[in-house]
């Protein structure tokens, strides 16, 4: 009984307002790749500018009803196995799914500004929302592997769990598969997991790879898939979705560890439909309008002060007026402007488990620049649905101004499982917009895996005004050695756009270098010398410790 009571107890509600200053859940670091987007700056652009990220699949099968375009993301081959510890041969029986995860989390715990090594030992979770393995076909059944390598490779059980063996890591790890609310449930464990104390810090991440023609033939069967392969969320002539890839990867963590702030997580929450006459595959908009009620009941949010949602959206004929249905119920009263609302799917298609976790990228860079990105595909709003034409909703179809704190997120899996989020940005203004107190060049020391990728963060540095909080993340990413990073590079960076850049880079091949120092005893009697010194406040504050005595 008192077992009972302790679980029941680790599962109560949390009210962000009664949460004590600093306890409060926030997303620290975020990565991914998209369709036509390698990473989030790539992405920024793409929907800004309105593009339709579906290509060509690349697939030869004579099967004509396959679709033949659909969401694709670059370089999925691409593995340095060195670097992450893993076994060369079983890197080619690998998931590409769990290499690309690899690389995403390495990136998302640095983008939080901490060097992997200083989570070893800590209660960090791994919470992954990943449906269907197409790999698991080739090395389980068609190309059955002497060595095992295959069990290991392609279960999604051991994705999870080979991040938290690479980094030494001792939280829960789980895969969450509730099709394509999989990412925002994964989030949802996250977020409870760091407010019960079972986790200390939580990697959560969705995937999906569309590899293998034949599942996308079931897909195309169901009647779910678009016939002119384009995602037209919220438009009259919406008749499906176009199935997309991505694997997109967040870091979440206290808000009194943290060294930056995208969003605050002020609540998430699940629920399921359950039974439905019209079949498990039909959405309810009944069901999802309980769990936003139970949702803003629990966390003390008014829905009047929620000026953005972003939909599930996914285009077709039947989930899109139910979302806005339950929404319209919830949301739009007591208001004195229309809702917005937005899908990303309209310009990266489904990505399916991994559809939550780009939502939330879409959020973060909105809230990041302060403007909503329009949707495309959307000629005529859905005819029919009175949110649409009454006014109460308006779909976003031209760039926008993001008004408020808050951005909500909705994912529908179609098997009636229902999931909502809802972040607070970042008002943060920087003091003196970045710049330092006085007027000092600023060393950046780095390291990197191989030459060009020292180039990549020196032009990224040398491509930004000078800030010094960002140059602090820098300088905690690099204090200690990371293995297998063969380069190093510096570079001094200037306020004064007259100042000379200066940079070098070299290549140790893993051999230590000794730094010495060295005093010359002459030089000291120079003038300039100790004037050039008292610029550096703790060189002046010594002094001025001197003349006091």
């Amino acid at each position: 009984m008192n077992e009972f009571k302790e679980q029941e107890e680790s599962y109560k509600f949390f009210k962000y307002a009664d949460l004590e200053p600093g306890e409060d859940v926030v997303i620290s670091g975020i990565a991914g790749r998209f369709p036509k987007s390698n990473n989030l700056y790539e992405l920024k652009d793409n929907i800004f500018n309105r593009k339709d990220c579906i290509t060509d699949n690349g697939i030869n099968t004579e099967d004509s009803e396959i679709p033949r375009r659909m969401g694709k993301i670059n370089n999925i081959e691409k593995f340095d196995a060195l670097f992450f510890d893993v076994d060369f041969k079983e890197t080619h029986t690998m998931d590409p799914m769990g290499r690309i995860l690899f690389k995403h989390t390495y990136e998302a715990i640095v983008d939080a500004g901490i060097h992997p090594k200083d989570l070893r030992r800590t209660r960090t979770g791994v919470f992954l929302g990943s449906c269907f393995s197409d790999t698991e076909k080739t090395w389980f059944y068609d190309k059955l592997q002497i060595n095992g390598f295959g069990i290991i490779s392609c279960s999604k059980a051991y994705m999870t769990n080979r991040i938290s063996n690479w980094l030494h890591v001792t939280g829960p790890t789980c895969n969450i598969d509730t099709m394509c609310s999989s990412s925002l449930f994964a989030m949802e464990h996250a977020y409870r997991a760091i407010h019960n104390g079972q986790c200390d810090y939580a990697i959560v991440a969705g995937s999906n790879l569309c590899l293998h023609p034949f599942l996308t033939l079931q897909f195309k069967r169901l009647g779910i898939l678009s016939e002119d392969v384009r995602c037209k969320c919220f438009d009259e002539d919406a008749d499906g979705y176009v199935r997309s890839e991505a694997v997109v990867v967040i870091f979440l963590q206290k808000g009194k560890k943290c060294k930056r702030i995208y969003a605050t997580v002020i609540h998430a929450k699940t629920n399921c439909d359950g039974y439905k006459k019209q079949g498990i595959t039909f959405p309810s908009s009944q069901i999802q309008s309980i769990l936003f009620k139970e949702f803003y009941d629990e966390c003390g949010v008014q829905t009047a002060c929620i000026n953005y949602i972003k939909a599930h959206g996914t285009g077709t004929k039947v989930v899109g007026p139910v979302e806005i249905n339950a929404i319209d119920q919830i949301f739009t009263k007591n208001r004195n402007n229309p809702l917005k609302v937005g899908s990303i799917k309209s310009n990266l298609g489904h990505t399916e488990p991994a559809s939550g976790m780009c939502s939330i990228a879409k959020a973060i860079i909105s809230m990041e620049l302060g403007l909503i990105p329009p949707n495309i595909n959307l000629n005529r709003l859905r005819k029919g649905v009175k949110a649409f034409t009454e006014g109460r909703i308006m779909a976003v179809t031209e760039t926008s101004p993001f008004d408020g704190e808050y951005i909500a997120i909705n994912s529908f899996g179609f098997d009636g499982t229902n999931a909502h989020v809802l972040l607070k940005s970042n008002p943060k203004t920087k003091v003196n917009k970045g710049l330092p107190d006085y007027d000092l060049p600023r060393l950046v020391t780095l390291s990197g895996r191989t030459e060009e990728a020292i180039v990549t963060i020196l032009n990224d540095i040398d491509n930004r005004p000078i800030d010094v909080e960002f140059i602090c993340l820098l300088h905690d990413i690099h204090l200690k050695e990371t293995t297998s990073h063969l380069c190093r590079g510096y570079t001094i960076t200037s306020s004064k756009s007259s100042d000379e850049k200066l940079r070098e880079i070299k290549n140790y091949s893993g051999i230590k270098k000794l730094i010495l120092f060295v005093f010359s005893g002459m030089g000291s009697h120079w003038s300039v010398t100790g004037q050039s010194l008292m610029r550096f406040p703790i060189f002046a504050k010594a002094i001025e410790k001197c003349d006091a005595v």
